[in-house]
């Protein structure tokens, strides 16, 4: 008597491509926690009638090639540099809430030039950031 053999039939799932899902759906999650910002306070802000917003402009302090200064494109000379920096000052202000000075200076220029703009800024308390051009 021939017993035929029974074939046995084995459920194989694949799972090698939910490998990628799952690469692919914690690279989504990552992504999107990254620019969801958790420190938000949601608020219901009161109205009122006049609304003006307040902006700290930063003061732009050039120098060019000829040693000529400006503050924000009014040329000033190097002496009346810090009364023209502290009139654009708030006065009674903490340093923190001063707005900050971008200074452009010319690459040819003499360093002492820069030496002395960052020491009225230093006597001022200011924030001073030098503005750079990108090489490509």
């Amino acid at each position: 008597m021939n017993l035929s053999r029974r074939r046995r039939l084995s459920s194989h799932v694949e799972t090698s491509s939910m490998n990628d899902i799952m690469f692919f759906l914690m690279l989504f999650f990552l992504i999107v926690s990254t620019m969801v910002n958790p420190n938000v306070i949601k608020l219901l802000l009161p109205n009122a009638k006049s609304s003006k917003q307040v902006m700290k402009q930063p003061i732009t302090v050039s120098i060019n090639a000829a040693g000529e200064y400006y503050v924000n494109k009014k040329p000033v000379t190097a002496a009346t540099l810090e009364p023209e920096l502290r009139a654009l000052l708030t006065p009674g202000q903490p340093a923190e809430a001063q707005p900050s000075v971008v200074l452009r200076v010319d690459a040819g220029l003499n360093v002492q030039k820069l030496v002395d703009v960052l020491e009225v800024g230093n006597r001022l308390k200011l924030k001073m950031v030098m503005a750079t051009q990108s090489q490509r």
